[in-house]
């Protein structure tokens, strides 16, 4: 590969470790919509996940935030049951037309929730439905690192304060990009060949997390939510830019 992809990559990371420690997710979502211009959805895949993991790994030594486990039990125990899947699906997957669905549902709902002041909260579903979004949040985690997006989201309509959020979201992304760092090692996902990326990616990522992580404590509650849901719609906008050209070609 040449200089500037190592570059590029670099400073992909860079930004994404920011957004990440400030937001406690996203780091795939921005990572990935720079990358899917210069390296394969494989290696972007293995890439998001190493640098996502090492960047929740940060936020928990520098934000701790307690954690109500029987809140966030019914999210992991999901999540496990879809990482394998979203890694089964992985090889077969049409990466753009992946892209272009998720984007366009942050794109068209995201800022919906932004506009509306006065959103009720979501109350039904209990358990089941924590579940079933952490199911469909290993199944992202598995085809990229996109773990915290469906959670985040629905902690968001939840109507969970910033600091329940955050635990959640947090606790969450370090247990399933954990365990989506073990399936893709083990399912030969993750390549000697990718080395010298990955030896890119955690050094520019550091620093970035580290200070994103210190901004996040001065957020106000209405200002964590702005935050969130703009960055979901800014990296749903990005997941178009990026695929709806290549499937118009």
């Amino acid at each position: 590969m040449t200089g500037s992809v190592y570059v590029i990559v670099g400073l992909g990371a860079a930004l994404a470790g920011f957004v990440q420690g400030l937001s406690g997710f996203a780091f795939g979502l921005v990572a990935m919509s720079i990358w899917a211009w210069v390296i394969d959805p494989q290696l972007a895949a293995a890439l998001a996940v190493t640098g996502a993991l090492a960047g929740q790994v940060i936020a928990a030594v520098t934000v701790r935030r307690g954690f109500d486990a029987g809140l966030l039990a019914p999210f992991v125990l999901g999540g496990l049951a879809g990482v394998p899947l979203g890694v089964l699906l992985l090889p077969h997957l049409d990466m753009h037309w992946f892209k272009t669905i998720l984007g366009g549902v942050l794109v068209l709902w995201c800022p919906a929730m932004l506009l509306s002041k006065d959103l009720p909260r979501i109350t039904v579903g209990g358990r089941i439905a924590d579940a079933a979004i952490g199911l469909g949040g290993g199944v992202l985690g598995g085809l990229g690192g996109f773990t915290g997006t469906l959670p985040t989201l629905w902690c968001t309509l939840r109507g969970y304060d910033r600091d329940v959020q955050r635990a959640v979201i947090q606790n969450f992304n370090l247990s399933m990009l954990a365990v989506t760092l073990v399936i893709y090692m083990a399912s030969g996902l993750v390549t000697r060949s990718m080395v010298p990326m990955i030896l890119v990616v955690l050094p520019t990522m550091l620093l970035p997390a580290l200070l994103g992580s210190r901004a996040y404590v001065g957020l106000s509650e209405a200002g964590f939510r702005t935050l969130v849901l703009g960055l979901l719609t800014a990296s749903g906008v990005a997941l178009l830019v990026s695929a709806v050209p290549e499937l118009l070609r």
